[in-house]
């Protein structure tokens, strides 16, 4: 998290203010905008792969608007307007990976009134995803087709959460195109951050994924292995095998020494 105040800058400094990120997905917090800040993304592990960056504007995001330089040209990304409303994300493709440049430049105002243009930011890899579209990022993680074997085996290895469990609800946001599925977990073999954790009244693990509206996820019986990864916060669904089948295809790989990684079945 880079935290800046426009309040800080001597009058007689320059307009534009530069700072660096060097993570591949992190937050910036800019209170009081004033005149523009420059944001220039050097990911100290960044490789031709990162191909597509997504930004996610805080519920509060105002004072400013957020441009992409490309050749020297400013494009307009996110405006003030669209930083208020949920679920907004903009992506859009790197043309240089290893460095790419942010515009904030600041909305006019006539008082000194509290304004934080804030928001989190994500360098995505080598994915589907042509134009500023959050739900083809979304996409990436939720084909709305079951998971070949193939991938289903390298999605136990490489998600971000591996979890058994069963279908509580299934809900719709029909504005944003979206379902959240409220899993009732009975095992957490992976989560990368604590999505799903357990409720202090009852004991009872659970969590919500989101994915697709068009995908068109029913509630349903039985235990399924939920796959997928993480992006602003939010558990996106990848794989979600029954378990009985994960488990046949997994024991078949395994006889024959085709599991990509060793998984805890027990």
């Amino acid at each position: 998290l880079l935290s800046r105040s426009g309040l800080s800058w001597e009058p007689r400094s320059r307009a534009v203010e530069q700072v660096h990120l060097r993570c591949t997905e992190g937050s910036l917090e800019w209170m009081y905008p004033a005149r523009a800040l420059r944001v220039v993304l050097e990911p100290n592990l960044s490789s031709a792969h990162h191909t597509t960056v997504c930004i996610k504007p805080a519920s509060d995001f105002q004072g400013a608007s957020i441009y992409v330089e490309r050749a020297g040209q400013l494009h307009l990304v996110l405006s003030e307007a669209q930083g208020a409303r949920p679920h907004h994300v903009s992506c859009f493709s790197a043309h240089r990976p290893q460095r790419v440049a942010l515009f904030l430049q600041a909305s006019p105002q006539r008082d000194i009134s509290r304004r934080t243009a804030s928001f989190q930011y994500e360098l995505l890899g080598n994915q589907s995803i042509s134009g500023p579209d959050f739900k083809k990022m979304a996409l990436a993680e939720a084909m709305c087709r079951p998971c070949d074997n193939v991938e289903l085996l390298m999605a136990i290895c490489s998600s971000d959460f591996v979890v058994k469990g069963s279908i509580r609800n299934v809900s719709h946001d029909s504005e944003n195109h979206m379902s959240q599925v409220d899993v009732s977990v009975q095992r957490v073999y992976r989560q990368k951050n604590r999505i799903f954790q357990q409720d202090e009244g009852s004991g009872e693990w659970r969590g919500p994924i989101r994915t697709l509206q068009q995908c068109k996820v029913k509630k349903g019986g039985g235990d399924f292995l939920f796959t997928g990864n993480e992006h602003f916060g939010e558990a996106w669904l990848g794989c979600a095998p029954r378990f009985k089948d994960f488990m046949f295809v997994y024991q078949a790989a395994r006889e024959r020494g085709a599991n990509p990684c060793e998984f805890e079945l027990n």
